[in-house]
């Protein structure tokens, strides 16, 4: 297991480095260190306090989400969603997702599939918030149309983040119709009676074999729905939706906050709090695209991007971006490390142990 982990390191190391390489390729290096010296880091405690506070936000939305499952205590929330975000700095394909409910399910017994339900309805929240900031914000900002920055495969540019925003839209409809589909009692009911069906499919097969299907496939399945729709239960409480769309703006506007303190201490650029929401919307559609563990190279290339709308010249835009998402990045994955030695959660294996280490 160490060999694998020490060779999965290696290979994301050298995958982050060619990411990083595509980013900055059309930025002298010699300029982009001497923008990080210059940046006044005096601003950066603070910055980095506005990320705290915002994931402080979102332990808060979802321990309101979670009530439609079992109440969990403010710290019993907080270890497992930093943790899950701090696996999402670290390895690919966004494994902290799955991560949270499968901690969540071995701490507070909340079964997995409720517990991945909230992860999703979370994930609705910020589409939904995210989609909403970007149509306001970009009714007022022009994008030049001629206006690219490559990052290996990928093209950023116009066309690109409308095609990230329309997908987005998509998503969250989707999102929010299975949402209904299952958490509607009459809809769920039929849903589990076509599952309870199945068996009816196989007439060819003997009753004894029916009768399998049923009990091992069927009643899991149903089982599953149940749970999802537990997740999901905030849909029939239209104060506790209130409640989670008001913290998620807070949750996003924290985090332009930071973006905008991290500014003040970075020469060359001069935006305002509306501008520098742009920025992060931007950074936000960009690290959207499939990417390396801890989006290196998208991020600085949608940074860079964003940064340029406002005429923001290439070494201070990719001196910026770089910083930010060290100050995004480095908080999160360290808190998250504490959690996980708190929570007993082995990172080497992604296995959950006891305190007393058996």
């Amino acid at each position: 297991m160490k060999k694998k982990m020490t060779i999965s390191l290696i290979i994301g190391t050298a995958i982050s480095f060619i990411a990083l390489y595509f980013a900055f390729q059309n930025v002298p290096i010699a300029d982009l260190f001497h923008y990080l010296a210059s940046i006044n880091y005096f601003w950066l405690m603070p910055s980095v306090l506005f990320v705290g506070f915002a994931f402080l936000v979102r332990v808060l939305r979802w321990q309101v989400i979670l009530t439609s499952v079992e109440k969990v205590s403010f710290w019993k929330a907080y270890h497992p969603m930093m943790i899950g975000f701090m696996l999402n700095c670290i390895l690919p394909a966004r494994v902290g997702e799955l991560a949270r409910p499968a901690i969540l399910q071995q701490k507070e017994k909340v079964a997995f599939t409720a517990g991945l339900a909230t992860v999703a309805a979370e994930r609705v929240f910020d589409l939904i918030i995210l989609i909403s900031l970007s149509v306001i914000i970009f009714s007022s900002i022009s994008i030049d149309p001629n206006l690219e920055i490559g990052f290996g495969d990928y093209l950023l540019n116009k066309e690109t983040l409308t095609a990230i925003g329309r997908n987005m839209i998509i998503l969250c409809a989707l999102l929010i119709a299975v949402i209904i589909l299952i958490s509607i009692d009459t809809s769920r009911h039929l849903l589990k009676t076509g599952i309870m069906g199945i068996p009816t499919l196989f007439f060819f097969l003997k009753s004894g074999v029916k009768e399998k299907i049923g009990r091992f496939v069927c009643t899991p399945l149903i089982q599953v729905v149940d749970n999802i729709a537990a997740g999901f239960g905030l849909i029939k409480n239209f104060k506790r939706i209130s409640i989670c769309l008001g913290l998620s703006v807070a949750v996003w506007m924290l985090h332009a906050v930071s973006y905008y303190i991290m500014m003040l201490g970075c020469p060359g650029i001069d935006l305002s709090f509306y501008e520098m929401t742009a920025v992060m919307i931007i950074i936000s559609f960009a690290i959207a695209l499939p990417s390396v563990p801890g989006f290196w190279g998208l991020w600085e290339a949608g940074g860079r991007f964003a940064l340029t709308l406002f005429a923001v010249s290439n070494s201070d835009a990719a001196g910026f971006a770089l910083a930010s998402h060290a100050v995004q990045m480095f908080p999160v994955i360290f808190i998250g490390l504490i959690s996980a030695v708190i929570y007993g959660v082995n990172i080497k294996n992604i296995s959950y142990q006891k305190k007393n280490g058996s």
